[in-house]
């Protein structure tokens, strides 16, 4: 089997988010076909949508696996029904989301999955931590996350490190 490089997005604001994101951690370590290779510090920041709730801890963790695409897509998705995710709200207040930012260097879309993930290009909540765990890391359209995480903090609020 190929093992290829996949990052990915952590966030949550729901029942003690550093503890969920461990939790995360650890289901995904669990998993027979995935490695974890590099995880950033967790960053707390104001929500993305509705601003009546409470801030995000978001991390990125880099990945090898030998999963196809779709089976990672689908064994995230089942971490985050397991720990209690509900998708009612967007954008809106979650227990844990596990979002795939990149899977190799695969450019892909379909009604389920866009790689690269698009918030990935102007989301600082990614880009900082992404770029703390992978600084030289260029996206399959050839720009580079450090120039991505320059032009996001011109247009954002700064990040908090938390852990």
């Amino acid at each position: 089997m190929k093992v290829v490089t996949a990052y990915l997005a952590l966030g949550s604001n729901l029942n003690h988010p550093l503890q969920q994101l461990h939790i995360a951690r650890e289901k995904l370590a669990a998993l027979s076909a995935i490695t974890l290779i590099a995880r950033s510090p967790c960053y707390q920041n104001p929500p993305m949508g509705p601003q009546d709730q409470d801030d995000f801890v978001n991390q990125v963790l880099m990945i090898h696996t030998a999963l196809e695409v779709k089976e990672l897509l689908h064994q995230l998705q089942a971490i985050e029904l397991a720990m209690g995710r509900e998708r009612i709200i967007h954008w809106g207040p979650r227990i844990i989301d596990i979002d795939l930012m990149l899977y190799d260097k695969l450019t892909f879309q379909d009604d389920e999955l866009t790689l690269p993930h698009p918030g990935i290009y102007d989301r600082l909540f990614w880009l900082q931590p992404l770029a703390d765990i992978a600084p030289d890391l260029c996206l399959p359209n050839g720009q580079r996350v450090a120039d991505l995480l320059e032009r996001s903090r011109s247009m954002h609020p700064t990040l908090t490190a938390i852990a």
